[in-house]
């Protein structure tokens, strides 16, 4: 049997993943640092739990090792956000996002591949944002630890394809889950955005696991070093928010 780790495992997209994966017959291991939230999600839905702080290498490796074995799939879904202006953020938070997104994502990732990297094959799917494509005020570190990301997508594609790995990423847009749910609990804001998207809807978890299952299956075996926005097309719809001139009559 196949198996996949998923970081960020207990959250909203997170366990959408880890149960699509299991549904497409993986050996499913949801890696988190709230050990409660784990092993509820793992006792509920069959995974194997993995307590870990992805900023913490040694940690990370320690997981790895107590899953026992190569993983033929890594998500990297373990993030956070702390949202401010950049002129007043506080500086340790805009330290932890990029700590926790980008560096974290990069232990995981590389303490993963060298694994995969034994066996000849592996598949690494990164969890971005639209905010490493294009983002508004008030986001902190975000889009930057998410725009590194990106490109650590590409370098980890460049250096691992020819040994036989895929890493591609996975860019959501307006997603009703994990960090992003305060922001519709005001319904005018919710449908106003709803509104946005060119598909007239909110993206759901499940939208985003069913592009993971995709990346991680041989139908996309030819696709590395992609960024793949999931996002309703709202990343493409700015012109349609521009005022246009009236035609000649």
């Amino acid at each position: 049997m196949r198996s996949a780790i998923v970081t960020g495992g207990s959250g909203d997209i997170g366990l959408a993943c880890a149960r699509q994966l299991a549904q497409d017959g993986y050996k499913v291991a949801i890696l988190d640092l709230n050990e409660k939230a784990v092993n509820d999600a793992a006792s509920q839905h069959g995974f194997h739990p993995l307590i870990a702080d992805v900023c913490d290498e040694a940690a990370v490796e320690a997981a790895l090792d107590r899953f026992g074995e190569t993983p033929d799939v890594l998500v990297n879904n373990a993030g956070i956000g702390r949202f401010a202006p950049l002129a007043e953020i506080d500086l340790a938070d805009f330290r932890k996002v990029v700590e926790v997104n980008l560096i974290g994502a990069f232990i995981v990732a590389r303490a993963s591949a060298r694994r995969m990297l034994k066996r000849g094959s592996g598949s690494i799917v990164n969890i971005t944002s639209i905010n490493a494509i294009t983002t508004g005020p008030g986001s902190g570190g975000y889009p930057a630890a998410k725009a590194g990301l990106h490109k650590l997508t590409e370098m980890m594609a460049l250096e691992w394809g020819p040994s036989g790995l895929r890493v591609n990423a996975i860019a959501p847009g307006f997603i009703d889950a994990g960090i992003s749910t305060p922001f519709y609990a005001d319904p005018e804001v919710r449908a106003l955005r709803a509104g946005a998207v060119p598909s007239k809807r909110l993206g759901l978890a499940e939208d985003i696991a069913n592009a993971v299952s995709f990346l991680a299956s041989d139908k996309a075996s030819y696709i590395n070093g992609h960024h793949l926005v999931v996002d309703g097309g709202v990343s493409v719809s700015l012109l349609t928010q521009l005022p246009r001139a009236k035609r000649p009559a």
